[in-house]
């Protein structure tokens, strides 16, 4: 099985990680999917005119209930899908893949996460804007959204019906391996780490970890989408919540050094002799390790997005704003000060290197716990638990709609029954070979995602331009029927 992820991992890397730009400067590569994404982000914040920012207010109103309508098409709220598409993003990418950020690229590698899920949100807000408009209802009552459906729709709308259809089978295959992967075997195998440390019994018997991980999974996932939104909208602002109290009680300890470190992330962004090659390493880091958590740009959460009962696209769009900030602007931003603050980032023991080389961030997230507060690492080893759940869950929706799409709804069962057998497999496959595994199959989501919403832009921005027409004139609070 190694073998297999070594040999899928030579082969995207071959595609996706070529050197350009800055790829001959301190020694440093810098991804082209990395730019690709970036790029994107930046045309596309620019032409929605900073919707990012300027729109937070409302899309919380939206969030709250207050502009739902008796015409609204969907099955589940507009909160029941954010909580979902939270889910899959705040996980372990938010506790592990920070670490890792940080301890290869350096404490700049902060700063650019940050950007990132500015630049995040505008992405996040196109692709589920065009979701909800090009999503399918089908026969079995079930909602079909996501790249898959605005690349072969939306681009078929403008002529390119061939190169649309084509894109969309790419992405749904990438889809399947990334659901597979990060969506799961990642999740798991992070988090076993933990689980190890704290309960004996796992050391002897991991597999015995993926036997109950696969049960619980199974019990949710096999209810669909309703029961996902459902689980989803309980535990996620339960589990963002104790995390962000274990975080605090850190922050509280380190008070007056916290200036401190956001002077030494914001040094280091910029600084060309930083650590791990300077502010192109810190960039390439922050922005990798930022898109592995919140998954902006890769088209994965207009799937979550599709099935909300809403009657503009754009109204759920809005709401999709809250995924990055929640997920990389607050809860990455509070572990990246967590491992500055207490200074595991750089490696000073035997142990703490060990851990880096193996790109075992869940454990060194925990080693910035435990030198607080002892008996933290426990506790983290249960938000751990719950965030590589709630992750799960939600992936194995985004890859069942994508297999769905592949070979049908008949088939749904299949992909079920291969994800639940792969948080098993999890337990005994390498880690580090499947953090690399993960990232890159997250990463390629990107290649075709990106073009669609390039080329689809100027619909959404003319969207958008209506809907808040309809909004100044008062047109959307009359139609209003409240909570």
């Amino acid at each position: 099985m190694k073998e297999l992820f070594v040999s899928i991992n030579t082969f995207f890397e071959n595609i996706l990680f070529f050197d350009i730009f800055f790829g001959t400067i301190e020694g440093v590569t810098f991804p082209f999917v990395v730019a690709w994404l970036v790029g994107g982000g930046i045309y596309l914040t620019f032409k929605m005119g900073f919707v990012n920012l300027r729109m937070l207010k409302h899309s919380f109103q939206i969030v709250r209930g207050k502009f739902h309508t008796k015409e609204d098409k969907g099955i589940i709220s507009p909160f029941q899908s954010l909580a979902t598409a939270l889910s899959a993003t705040v996980g372990i990418g938010n506790i592990a893949a920070v670490s890792i950020a940080i301890s290869l690229g350096g404490a700049g590698a902060a700063f650019w996460m940050i950007m990132a899920g500015f630049l995040g949100m505008t992405l996040k807000f196109t692709e589920v804007t065009l979701s909800v408009k090009h999503r399918e209802f089908l026969p079995d009552g079930t909602i079909m959204g996501g790249a898959m459906e605005y690349l072969s729709r939306g681009l078929a709308q403008k002529g390119w019906g061939k190169l649309g259809k084509y894109l969309a089978i790419t992405f749904a295959f990438f889809m399947i391996l990334g659901s597979i992967g990060a969506g799961n075997t990642f999740q798991v195998s992070q988090s076993l780490i933990i689980m190890q440390g704290q309960v004996s019994f796992f050391e002897s018997y991991p597999y015995a970890f993926g036997i109950l991980m696969a049960f619980i999974t199974g019990l949710v996932i096999i209810g669909g989408i309703r029961r996902i939104a459902h689980v989803a909208e309980a535990i996620v602002p339960f589990m963002v919540i104790f995390y962000l109290i274990m975080v605090f009680w850190v922050l509280g300890t380190y008070f007056s050094a916290i200036p401190a470190a956001f002077e030494l992330i914001f040094t280091e962004a910029f600084n060309p002799t930083a650590v791990a090659g300077g502010m192109f390493g810190a960039m390439a880091q922050g922005f990798q390790r930022a898109v592995f958590s919140n998954e902006a740009g890769l088209g994965s959460a207009g799937i979550a997005h599709a099935p909300a009962r809403v009657k503009y696209p754009i109204r759920q769009g809005l709401v999709s704003l809250y995924e990055p900030f929640i997920d990389t602007v607050v809860v990455c931003t509070m572990t990246a000060l967590v491992v500055i603050l207490t200074g595991v980032y750089s490696g000073g023991t035997p142990e703490l290197q060990a851990i880096i080389e193996a790109k075992q961030g869940a454990a060194l997230t925990s080693a910035a716990f435990g030198s607080v507060v002892s008996w933290f690492p426990t506790v983290l080893g249960f938000a751990i638990f719950m965030f590589a759940f709630s992750t799960m869950i939600s992936w194995s929706y985004y890859g069942e709609r994508a297999w769905v799409y592949l070979f049908g709804i008949k088939s749904s069962i299949v992909f079920k029954l291969i994800f639940l057998g792969f948080i098993i497999i999890a337990t005994i496959v390498d880690t580090g070979t499947m953090v690399d595994f993960s990232s890159i199959l997250f990463l390629a989501l990107a290649l075709p995602n990106i073009f669609g919403l390039l080329v689809m832009s100027g619909d959404v921005k003319m969207m958008l331009k209506e809907y808040l027409a309809k909004l100044k004139s008062g047109e959307l609070d009359r139609e209003a029927i409240g909570d």
